[in-house]
């Protein structure tokens, strides 16, 4: 089977590529540097599209969104179908939810926020406009990717934990859903096996506190460190850094169940299992 596989320098792609090289015969095509017309789709079975206009510290236009994000894959997608592609994988994200949801599974509406997310929306719309049968569309949606070398916010805390003997996030109760970079690959990976269409949530099977998140990431570095709750911590950080203050302490809990039914699969890892990996890496 070949796959042409867009973004395949970036995280989740580079790891498809390494992770399946003797199953799959691997096309690469970069947005960049090609142009989607001089695509060669001769032999070409599945495209899976992990290429996309992130969250950038740098806000761009939404037009610049819709270009990279809306734009190019439904151009991709149309010429796959009429070249006899016969399945389209699109990496979404769980932000076509919106921002303000603790708790989300395959039936919560749609309500984006952020131009990220609205354009993934969009794409998802009118490429699921082209599935017929014949040409299948799956869309993935995952919330934070993380593991070995993952860019992101858990990295952030794998730096912290390794800086300070003493942490002021003690103590905090909420419930944040994650994917390992493994379990992730393992879905896409039966999506493409089972071909299966339609819309699929990504996640572990737990959630974690960003407290026990912590606590994970530092007895796999083996490293003391001391959780503490101050009281006006969180209050401070909140007023000075609200986004900040919603990633530490708010809830996204991620239930995908009915995708877990639908692909009768299971995560390969735990949580736990997860964060050791994110840590020390796959031991050969």
């Amino acid at each position: 089977m070949i796959i042409l596989i867009t973004g395949s320098n970036g995280y989740l792609g580079s790891n498809f590529i390494n992770q399946f090289k003797d199953k799959y015969i691997f096309e690469k095509f970069s947005l960049i540097n090609q142009k989607i017309e001089d695509i060669k789709f001769d032999n070409i079975n599945i495209v899976l599209h992990c290429a996309a206009l992130v969250h950038q510290k740098i806000e761009y236009s939404y037009e610049k969104y819709y270009e990279i994000n809306v734009e190019y894959p439904v151009k991709l997608a149309k010429l796959a179908k009429q070249n006899g592609v016969r399945q389209f994988v699109f990496i979404s994200t769980i932000a076509v939810y919106g921002e303000d949801i603790e708790k989300l599974d395959e039936n919560t509406i749609c309500n984006p926020i952020t131009p990220y997310g609205k354009s993934k929306l969009e794409a998802e719309k009118e490429l699921l406009k082209l599935d017929d049968g014949d040409f299948i569309v799956s869309i993935v949606r995952p919330p934070m990717i993380y593991g070995k070398n993952a860019p992101g916010n858990i990295d952030n805390l794998v730096k912290l934990v390794k800086k300070l003997p003493i942490i002021p996030l003690g103590s905090i109760g909420n419930k944040r859903s994650f994917i390992l970079i493994q379990n992730i690959l393992n879905i896409i990976n039966e999506i493409v096996i089972q071909r299966k269409e339609g819309v699929f949530l990504a996640s572990d099977d737990q959630p974690l506190s960003t407290s026990k998140l912590i606590e994970l990431i530092a007895n796999n570095l083996e490293k003391k460190i001391y959780l503490i709750k101050i009281p006006f911590f969180e209050s401070l950080l909140k007023l000075v850094k609200p986004s900040f203050h919603k990633r530490l302490y708010g809830s996204l809990e991620v239930d995908n169940t009915l995708t877990k039914k639908k692909l009768n699969l299971s995560n390969p890892y735990s949580v736990e299992d997860g964060i050791k990996l994110m840590i020390k890496g796959e031991k050969n």
